[in-house]
């Protein structure tokens, strides 16, 4: 049965291209400071699932994670479990899973600011088969993500982008302490889902430059657990762009591949404010 747990949240990209990240930036958004990334929030509500149910959530859990509000650096939290998931409990969007959670991210004295419904299936889906787009170039400059330049995307697809998984990457903890990982991450070295959900987040933001702009949500299979060391490459089309409150939406999947033996690692639905109002 998941847990509850306590952590301290830790911003490890405060100088990210992201300026969102940086507190001089979030605070001519009306922000307190610096946001912890969206991926990272969503590592904390998946820390249960990887302290519980070990590889077998690396191997085929699902996580659909939302992030209603902002998490600031050094900030307390509680990761509170609100519903046990088992074979008898199961919902109409659990149907297929045999253990898991919903569960809410609680910084101290205040509000819930994120989600998550997380199951472990009892077995595997099947995998995206790579499609082998071509390459985009990591140093060359991205369009500008206007409304026009996202529906040149959608329609013309995008560039997918390689990333390499080691323990001197920028998301290879999401703890200061790397030791108070869950175990398949702290003492395994299997990718965690910072770095993981990140690469959702790298390849939208190498086909289309945003600055600022807001991770919102997240939908994540796995199929494999991504070991040190190993090249990966990101796939992604764009599903889906709407405006809401004078925000600019973009829906991408991405889908994440072993370059070498095209092995699916994970298949992320994820949600972004590209554009900010007032932008």
């Amino acid at each position: 049965m998941a847990q509850d747990w306590k952590g301290t949240a830790y911003n490890q990209v405060p100088h990210s291209k992201n300026e969102i990240h940086g507190d001089k930036v979030a605070k001519h958004f009306g922000f307190k400071g610096g946001l912890v990334p969206g991926v990272t929030v969503s590592a904390y509500l998946l820390h249960p699932a990887a302290v519980s149910y070990g590889m077998d959530f690396l191997g085929r859990g699902f996580a659909h994670v939302r992030v209603n509000s902002p998490l600031y650096d050094e900030q307390a939290f509680e990761i509170q479990i609100e519903n046990q998931i088992g074979h008898q409990t199961r919902t109409q969007h659990q149907e297929q899973g045999d253990q898991g959670y919903s569960a809410v991210l609680v910084p101290n004295g205040e509000a819930p600011c994120a989600t998550a419904e997380i199951y472990v299936a009892g077995t595997k889906a099947d995998p995206p088969v790579r499609r082998e787009d071509e390459f985009g170039d990591q140093n060359a400059a991205s369009v500008p993500a206007t409304r026009e330049n996202m529906e040149a995307l959608r329609e013309s697809g995008c560039k997918a982008f390689t990333y390499r998984w080691n323990a001197d990457h920028e998301m290879s903890t999401y703890l200061r302490e790397r030791s108070g990982m869950a175990a398949p991450y702290s003492m395994e070295e299997y990718a965690n889902p910072s770095f993981v959900l990140g690469i959702s987040n790298w390849v939208l933001a190498a086909n289309a430059y945003m600055n600022p702009w807001v991770h919102m949500e997240t939908k994540s299979q796995n199929y494999a657990p991504i070991p040190q060391g190993t090249k990966v490459v990101g796939e992604m089309e764009i599903k889906d762009l709407f405006d809401k409150k004078g925000h600019e939406f973009v829906d991408v999947l991405v889908n994440i591949f072993d370059v070498e033996s095209n092995r699916c690692f994970s298949s992320i639905e994820l949600r972004a404010i590209y554009k900010l109002r007032g932008l």
